[in-house]
C-alpha cells in the first residue's frame, strides 16, 4: 500500500504572503495534498501564538484570518503537484449547488487537482457572527445528508464538466450512526482523528457501513489529521489502524520541519 501525506495550512495569525510561501514550500517538497480549513475566525491562540491545545477546545480568539474558498484558489495558483481541498468545508455556509460549481471551477484552475471536502459544521462563533442558524448537531447532519445528493447532481450537470472524471468528495467526522454512513454512501475520502485506537474503531465501523450499503470499503480512502507533535511518533500506529493518508495540521509560523519528518517517514514506507 502506498501511503500518502498532506499538510493542512491554518489560515490564521498570518499574512497571505506567508500562507502562499508555505503553499509553495510544501508543494515543492512534493507533499501529496494541501488543505485549508473553512472558518471565519481563528480557532486557537492569540495573534502570533504557536499551535496549542486551544485548537482542541476553541474559544473566540482575536487575530487575522482568511476565507476558505478564495484562499484555496490562490493556493491552486501557487502549486502544481498536490491535490487541494478543504479539511473540511462547512455545509451550512453555502448553497450546495454553488459549492459544486466552485469545486468544478477550482478543478479547472488547478488542472484536475480539486477535492471537495465537506462536513456538517461545528464552530458556533462562525454561525453567530455571520448570521447562519446554528441549530443542533443532529439538524446540521440532516442538512448535510440532504445536500450531498444535490452537490453530486449539480456536478454531473455543469458545463464544462470538471477536469477530473469525478471530483472526489471528502467527508470529515466520526459520528458512528450518521456521519460514517454518509461517508459510506457518498465519499471517496474520509477524515478522522486520533488517537490510533479511536481511529481504528471508527475505521471498522465505516467498513461495516460500506458492506451494509453494498460498497467496497477500499473505495474510501482513509485519512487522518495529526495536530500534536507526539502524533508524528505514532505514524506507524495510525497505518496499523487503517490510515492511508496522513495530514499534518500546520499553524503559523509555518515551520516545515514537521513536514520534512512526515515526508521522510513516507519515503521509507516504499
Amino acid at each position: 500500500m502506498s501511503i500518502r501525506v498532506g499538510v493542512q495550512l491554518h489560515p490564521q495569525h498570518c499574512t497571505m504572503q506567508e500562507l502562499l510561501e508555505a503553499t509553495r514550500a510544501c508543494d515543492g517538497l512534493k507533499v501529496d495534498s494541501l488543505w485549508a480549513w473553512d472558518h471565519f475566525y481563528p480557532l486557537y491562540g492569540e495573534e502570533g501564538a504557536p499551535h496549542g491545545e486551544g485548537f482542541i477546545t476553541p474559544s473566540p480568539h482575536k487575530g487575522d484570518h482568511f476565507e476558505a474558498w478564495t484562499l484555496l484558489t490562490a493556493m491552486a495558483c501557487n502549486s502544481s503537484h498536490a491535490t487541494l481541498g478543504h479539511l473540511v468545508g462547512c455545509n451550512s455556509y453555502r448553497n450546495p449547488q454553488l459549492v459544486a460549481d466552485m469545486a468544478r471551477t477550482l478543478d479547472h484552475i488547478s488542472r484536475g487537482r480539486a477535492v471537495l471536502g465537506i462536513g456538517s459544521g461545528w464552530f458556533e462563533r462562525d454561525y453567530n457572527e455571520y448570521g447562519y442558524e446554528f441549530g443542533t448537531a443532529p439538524g446540521r447532519l440532516k442538512d448535510l445528508g440532504h445536500n450531498l445528493p444535490i452537490i453530486e447532481e449539480r456536478l454531473s450537470k455543469l458545463t464544462p464538466p470538471p477536469v477530473q472524471k469525478k471530483i472526489p468528495i471528502m467527508i470529515g467526522g466520526g459520528g458512528e450512526k450518521v456521519t460514517l454512513k454518509l461517508v459510506a454512501r457518498h465519499a471517496q475520502l474520509w477524515n478522522g482523528f486520533g488517537p490510533p485506537d479511536v481511529f481504528a474503531a471508527k475505521n471498522k465501523i465505516l467498513d461495516q457501513h460500506c458492506h451494509d450499503l453494498g460498497r467496497d470499503p477500499k473505495e474510501v480512502e482513509r485519512t487522518v489529521l495529526v495536530m500534536r507533535p507526539e502524533e508524528l511518533d505514532q505514524l506507524d500506529d495510525f497505518v496499523k489502524a487503517g490510515a492511508e493518508h496522513i495530514i499534518l495540521g500546520l499553524g503559523w509560523p509555518f515551520s516545515i520541519s514537521g513536514v520534512q519528518k512526515l515526508l521522510e517517514w513516507r519515503d521509507k514506507q516504499g
